[in-house]
């Protein structure tokens, strides 16, 4: 994976720290790989149509991150 740097209001970084908080997702990036992910299906690969796709996407995906040691609050 490629590391990007983002700037984020406050807020975002509460909301994203209060979804780990709730045991809703491991780490910061991993909710920002999700939410691009969903952004992209929705706005460039046709919603719907790669809907059937994705769920196959996303445990590939977790089959490469399990590989790697999650890191709290990356």
């Amino acid at each position: 994976m490629k590391v990007v740097t983002i700037c984020l209001p406050e807020s975002y970084v509460d909301g994203l720290d209060e979804l780990i908080e709730q045991s809703r997702y491991p780490n910061r990036s991993e909710v920002i790989r999700i939410a691009i992910r969903d952004l992209l299906v929705d706005e460039l690969w046709g919603g719907q149509r790669q809907a059937k796709v994705m769920p196959l996407i996303a445990q590939l995906e977790d089959l490469k991150l399990s590989a790697i040691e999650p890191t709290k609050g990356v």
